[in-house]
């Protein structure tokens, strides 16, 4: 078929960038029902128009071998392509905002980082927000969360394929397969955004917000049409919904696949499902008692607060029912530790990983029982993955444990240079750079319209580190800095 020819070739830098051409026009299928925002039709064409034309010339240009067309070759690299990807998506979802004048651009920037990470920190008063701008902020967390490459895989071809998916952070591949799996993946969360919207809508949320709605949740992006986000509501049914819808998408895909296929059996014994649920009992509960004590008089109101802002928190979703400013410290406390632990790995979520968090608990166990055990003791640890058992060695120990020091160094530099930045107290700081690097977007009000560039600017770095799992950020521009100095290398050689 010659239209997926184009697909075949093995310049994927310019494919990705035609491909956020496509998804910047998607807004545009508001317009027929919302005709008196016509006016931005250009906010968004304009960027799509060019995206598009941009990763057309790519395309071209980068299949030519000519000595001063060498630079480019640097996109060649996977970790490099993935990065520049996302940074030229940030970019380019910023537009419609600017030039419709909704947003300036460092404050556009952050929307589209925002939405792109599933993040859901917003400068924006959604309340007098067109409806346009709401769907482009809600597409964006909708596809972010999927990935830009697992939605293009679906066109190429090869063994790239593989390394741009390795490379975007996705750790499994569902089906043997790659194009089935980014196939099999995007079916499903198309049909459950079907399923999650009319669900919505039973329960008498409007059409349009149902559909933003879980988009949003299902891609635990946390972005509202509500200035109050669920709580507007006050609907027992709409946070249940959003429960469920949060719970499916913080979920591993891999699990999601066996739950699909009713495998039950397989399914409650991996690991990270047990410790998730394990998890949310115990934090519930303590946010209820908490809740109940310090705030609230009626026990069953203290318990669906704690329920649905335990899940959101730990989900990295990001959405609320109530504010945080009238919660005991140890509750803010709570949800700051699990917006670190976040949601599963190959997950649409944010935060270190159940995964990681249990297996650092797991080997700790271990640790102790053998310090406390006869030397004679031998241990063989395990863990059940949607793949299946598998074994606890000290490769994948050190490789999470590793990951895990990094994050929470980060996320104390962060915080430290958030108070500094913003004024804030340390609690409110680490409250605020967790849910930003957690891509979590519950706020203590740290994130504000008028807050200045240094703070926009920390939160931003903090959502990108976050979605994109740090060594992704850093090998991708460790690459590009050690490609380029070879270059340079060369040409002064020759010269």
């Amino acid at each position: 078929m010659k239209n997926i020819v184009f697909f075949k070739d093995k310049n994927n830098f310019g494919k990705l960038i035609i491909l956020i051409g496509i998804l910047l026009a998607m807004p545009l299928l508001v317009l027929p029902f919302y005709p008196s925002e016509s006016k931005y039709f250009f906010s968004f064409f304009i960027p799509s128009f060019l995206s598009i034309l941009l990763g057309m010339v790519l395309v071209i240009t980068l299949k030519k071998e000519r000595n001063d067309l060498q630079w480019l070759k640097l996109l060649k690299n996977s970790h490099i392509t993935v990065l520049f990807t996302w940074m030229y998506g940030f970019v380019a979802g910023a537009i419609p905002f600017v030039i419709s004048r909704q947003l300036p651009f460092s404050k556009a920037l952050f929307e589209a980082v925002s939405g792109w990470t599933t993040t859901g920190l917003s400068v924006m008063d959604v309340e007098s927000t067109p409806a346009i701008f709401l769907f482009h902020r809600s597409f964006m967390q909708f596809c972010g969360g999927l990935g830009f490459v697992l939605v293009m895989v679906m066109f190429l071809q090869g063994k790239q394929a593989m390394n741009l998916f390795s490379a975007e952070g996705h750790p499994d591949k569902l089906m043997p397969n790659l194009k089935k799996t980014a196939r099999i993946t995007s079916s499903m969360f198309v049909a459950l955004l079907i399923v999650g919207t009319f669900s919505y809508i039973v329960f008498g949320m409007p059409f349009f917000d149902s559909l933003l709605h879980a988009m949003s949740a299902l891609s635990t992006g946390g972005f509202s049409t509500k200035a109050d986000s669920i709580g507007a509501y006050n609907s027992l049914g709409i946070e249940v919904v959003t429960i469920v819808l949060m719970i499916i998408g913080t979920t591993n895909f891999a699990v999601l696949l066996l739950l699909m296929r009713r495998k039950f059996k397989q399914l409650i014994k991996i690991s990270e499902v047990r410790f998730m649920f394990l998890i949310l009992a115990v934090f519930t509960t303590l946010v209820s008692v908490l809740l109940f004590y310090k705030v609230y008089l009626n026990l069953g109101e203290s318990f669906r607060v704690a329920i649905f802002n335990v899940v959101s928190a730990l989900s990295t979703t990001g959405f609320s029912t109530v504010t945080y400013n009238n919660w005991p410290p140890v509750g803010v406390g709570l949800l700051i530790i699990l917006m670190l632990i976040g949601g599963g790995i190959g997950s649409t979520a944010g935060g270190i990983k159940l995964t990681r968090v249990y297996i650092v608990l797991r080997a700790a166990h271990e640790n102790l029982i053998k310090r406390i055990s006869p030397s004679r003791r031998v241990s063989a640890p395990f863990y059940y993955r949607a793949q299946g058992k598998t074994s606890l060695d000290h490769e994948i120990v050190d490789d999470t444990r590793g990951f895990v020091t990094f994050y929470l160094v980060i996320y104390v530099i962060g915080t430290l240079l958030l108070t500094l930045s913003s004024n804030s107290s340390l609690v409110d700081s680490m409250f605020e750079f967790a849910s930003a690097f957690g891509t979590v977007g519950l706020s203590i009000g740290v994130t504000t319209s008028d807050m200045n560039t240094s703070t926009l600017g920390i939160l931003i770095f903090g959502m990108i580190l976050g979605r994109l799992e740090m060594f992704i950020v850093f090998i991708g521009l460790y690459s590009g800095v050690s490609l380029a100095i070879e270059k340079a290398k060369k040409l002064l050689s020759l010269k």
